[in-house]
């Protein structure tokens, strides 16, 4: 049985894979451009899921309105770690939190079904002020996974669930530091 709290994600040596919902124009100009551009807001905070069901969960499939685009973003490992050392767990103190440069929560994970599971996964909040950073810095590369969604949501929605799942991105165990490791679990 796996542990309650454990980052799981597809990642090579240098990347980790996270995974965002948005509205086609953002996706489409972000795509067309490699990285994060306007109509994305600079001025809010972004939230960044390496759990694909978790965010196939959140996202209805690519079916709720504003997130009918699934975007893989590719972001250097550095950088991840960057976040995750900056982070406060969004149960902490609400004046520690509202300080924070990232938000953390954990939440259930997801069947392909959207069941929650007895393990938790990883959100991670990029605020405003490292917003630039991550999108300009941080990220790697972009790619437009809605048709492997859609697909997969077809699949699984007529009974052919071990065929979606082939089409799930290949997630693991993230190897995270230990003082990562202790600061992401202090407080759950």
């Amino acid at each position: 049985m796996a542990p309650q709290y454990q980052v799981r994600a597809d990642y090579d040596a240098d990347t980790i894979v996270v995974y965002q919902a948005y509205a086609p124009a953002i996706a489409d100009a972000a795509l067309r451009a490699g990285r994060f551009v306007e109509p994305f807001s600079f001025h809010r905070m972004t939230w960044i899921k390496p759990s694909f069901l978790w965010l196939m969960h959140r996202s209805n499939w690519a079916r709720k309105p504003g997130q009918e685009r699934v975007l893989a973003v590719r972001m250097a490992r550095e950088g991840w770690e960057e976040a995750l050392s900056r982070a406060v767990l969004t149960t902490a103190d609400p004046a520690a939190v509202a300080q924070a440069a990232v938000h953390v929560q954990w939440d259930p994970e997801r069947s392909s079904r959207g069941t929650a599971l007895n393990h938790y996964s990883i959100q991670v909040g990029i605020g405003r002020g490292l917003i630039r950073t991550f999108t300009d810095d941080w990220i790697v590369s972009l790619a437009d996974l809605t048709p492997r969604v859609r697909k997969a949501a077809a699949l699984t929605q007529t009974g052919h669930a071990a065929k979606a799942q082939r089409l799930f991105p290949a997630e693991r165990v993230y190897p995270l530091p230990r003082a990562l490791e202790s600061r992401l679990s202090r407080g759950r």
